[in-house]
């Protein structure tokens, strides 16, 4: 048996001088303030597995972001819709992973799900599928139904497919949910 080695010499001064010459911006001042990021600048996903832990990851997540972006009074209502986005989703898809989406434009909190989850070609198999979705998300829909929302699926444009279920809340709505 023959074991062969390969022995490799860094010299710190040429990393030294590429880091000083790289594209990335320069790090922030230590004890420096951080302003926190406009609304209108969320756009936040998230990859959970379908299983019955990731809505409560989800529920989590949402909540620490739109802490993070002062969108904290829109919290109850997006954090109770996220939850039942994906654990509708996930009893449709188990163990197949689902991404979650999360953005404020135009004064709305919009929630997306997408999921592998392809629609049916038979229209007996596609209007089964569609009353177990709408019948996961009767809580949800109630809850997007008080904030004066809007929600819906249909088939995902994503590159895999699937289905892309959706919620939209108004910020006023959701704020006074």
């Amino acid at each position: 048996m023959r074991v062969e080695l390969t022995f490799v010499h860094v010299d710190f001064r040429e990393s030294v001088m590429f880091s000083a010459l790289s594209a990335c911006p320069p790090p922030r001042p230590v004890g420096g303030a951080c302003e926190p990021p406009a609304p209108d600048a969320l756009a936040c996903s998230l990859t959970v597995p379908g299983a019955p832990y990731s809505a409560q990851i989800a529920r989590g997540a949402v909540r620490a972001v739109l802490h993070t972006y002062r969108l904290d009074p829109l919290a109850p209502a997006a954090v109770q819709v996220a939850g039942e986005l994906i654990a509708a989703t996930g009893h449709l898809e188990p163990g197949r992973s689902l991404y979650l989406s999360v953005r404020y434009r135009d004064d709305a909190l919009r929630l997306s799900v997408y999921d592998g989850h392809a629609p049916h070609s038979h229209p007996r198999l596609a209007a089964h599928c569609e009353a177990r979705r709408r019948a996961g998300l009767r809580v949800m829909a109630a809850v997007v139904r008080d904030c004066g929302g809007a929600w819906g699926f249909g088939e995902s444009r994503e590159p895999g497919g699937g289905t892309r279920t959706w919620a939209s809340l108004p910020h006023t709505g959701a704020a006074e949910w």
